[in-house]
This record gives structure tokens, C-alpha cells and sequence, in this order.
């Protein structure tokens, strides 16, 4: 199936790795150009050069912190000054600290909300000023946008936020042809997961491989996903191919959630 990405010019954030990478890397192999941002300059230039030898694709490397809208404003201009226009935005930012809400500082929130809602914001409202008619946006959220997850509540708040401004974009933006949707990682094999595995032992007293077989066995499909599970789910929900879902919400967690 041709997706219609080829030559399209998709900005992906948080790429150097992981989820972000995973989305990037399915982009890249269906010919889309993709520009990566990632806080770390030599992470982010080693996986677009990785992506433009391995699919032949044009490609852009820019260290950016999300967190901060002059960092999010430069790589949006960057982008724009070498390719035109953006067809495709993956919204993307690492997650807040594991924490009871007991346990939240005013200072933890503030983080939070910086990194995981105003970040959002200020991403799709940078680029939407340069983004085709048809184009897509797509964010990624968590499975806490259905159902809490224990030691998530920051998590919990801010994503819920990010599916509430996705849903109202759905609506304001339809008129221009621009879809945006949430993507919802379950239990993904990244190094966030890896961290959460860890806290989870921490609390426990159980050894991490204990944690992950109990994750495993809650899991209808019996494993953790790949990042390139994730990245085709992305791909598809960013290209045309997906031209009539709009303010939708896609689960990519091997049967995980039990909500209907």
C-alpha cells in the first residue's frame, strides 16, 4: 500500500530515539523528507544521517528543547527555509517524572505542563502558519487519556489536556483540510519504558525482568511493542492514506487496554 508520503515533509519531534525515532524512521521509508529535533545535537545528527543513508531521503538535524518556544520557532524556520511548506507534524516530548500527586511539587507541575501540554501547543501552533491544505498533525499521548496509570498523575493531567486540545483542533481545523489525531503507545520497548520498569522494581522489590513479565502477561498479544510497531501506526495516521480520521484516538498496545 502506498501511503502517499513520498516528498512530503514531515517534522518529527523528539526523534533522536524511541518513539519519535520509530515514526521517523516509517516516514523515511515511505520517502517523506523528515526533519528530527531531539535536545541532543549529536543524537539527533547521527539518526538523520542513519535515515538518509538507509531510505535515500532528504533529511534535516536540529537540537531543539521543546520546552522552550525559540528552540521550537527555529527548527519550525529551519524546515520551512529548506523545504517550503510542512505537511505532517508528530507532536512528541519525553514524559513527566514518576509521581503520586501527593508527592508533586508546584515545580513538578510547572515542569509538566511545559514539557508535555505547552509544548504541544506551542509545536502545532508554530507550524500550523506553514502547513499545506490535507496536511496532518498527530500527537503522541498515553494510555492514561482512557484510565490512570498508577505513579502517572502528572502524566495523567497534561496528556488529557493534549487530547482535549487535539479534539478541539479536529474541529476548528477541518475547514482547511487539516486532521489531527492522538497515537497511544502502550507498553513500547524505549528507554521511557525502560525507566518506568525500574520505578515499578524500585516500589516492588521485584527484579526487573519479574516487572516486565508481569506487563507481558497483561498483554493479550504476550510482549512489549517495537518502536517500529509504532512507527508504521504513526506513518499511516500522518499520510493521506488516513485522508478521513480526524480527532481520533489509536491504541498501539497489543490488546493492553481493557476500555471497549
Amino acid at each position: 500500500m502506498d501511503l502517499g508520503l513520498k516528498d512530503k515533509v514531515a517534522l518529527v519531534a523528539a526523534s533522536s530515539k524511541g518513539l519519535g525515532y520509530g515514526v521517523a524512521k516509517a516516514l523515511a521509508a515511505e520517502g517523506a523528507k523528515v526533519s528530527l529535533c531531539s535536545r541532543s545535537a549529536d543524537d539527533v545528527a547521527a539518526a538523520a544521517g542513519t535515515l538518509a543513508d538507509d531510505y535515500g531521503v532528504d533529511t534535516l538535524a536540529t537540537a531543539c528543547d521543546v520546552r522552550k518556544a525559540a528552540d521550537i520557532q527555529a527548527w519550525v524556520d529551519k524546515t520551512v527555509a529548506a523545504w517550503g511548506a510542512v505537511d505532517c507534524l508528530l507532536v512528541n516530548a519525553g514524559g513527566p517524572p514518576a509521581k503520586t500527586i501527593k508527592e508533586v511539587s508546584d515545580d513538578d507541575f510547572a515542569a509538566a505542563f511545559e514539557l508535555t501540554l505547552f509544548s504541544s501547543f506551542r509545536m502545532i501552533q508554530m507550524t500550523l502558519p506553514h502547513m499545506t491544505e490535507g496536511g496532518s498533525i498527530l500527537t503522541v499521548t498515553s494510555g492514561s487519556v482512557r484510565e490512570p496509570i498508577a505513579r502517572l498523575g502528572l502524566s495523567t493531567i497534561m496528556r488529557a489536556g493534549v487530547a482535549g486540545l487535539v479534539k478541539t483542533l479536529a474541529d476548528e481545523l477541518a475547514g482547511e483540510g487539516i486532521r489531527v489525531n492522538n497515537l497511544v503507545p502502550g507498553r513500547i520497548d524505549t528507554d521511557r519504558v525502560a525507566q518506568l520498569d525500574a520505578v515499578t522494581s524500585q516500589k516492588t522489590g521485584l527484579s526487573i525482568e519479574e516487572v516486565r513479565e508481569r506487563s507481558r502477561a497483561g498483554i493479550p498479544l504476550g510482549r512489549y511493542g517495537t518502536i517500529d510497531d509504532f512507527g508504521r501506526a504513526g506513518a499511516f495516521l500522518l499520510s493521506p492514506a488516513a485522508s478521513y480520521i480526524t480527532g481520533a484516538t489509536l491504541r498501539v498496545d497489543g490488546g493492553a487496554a481493557r476500555s471497549i
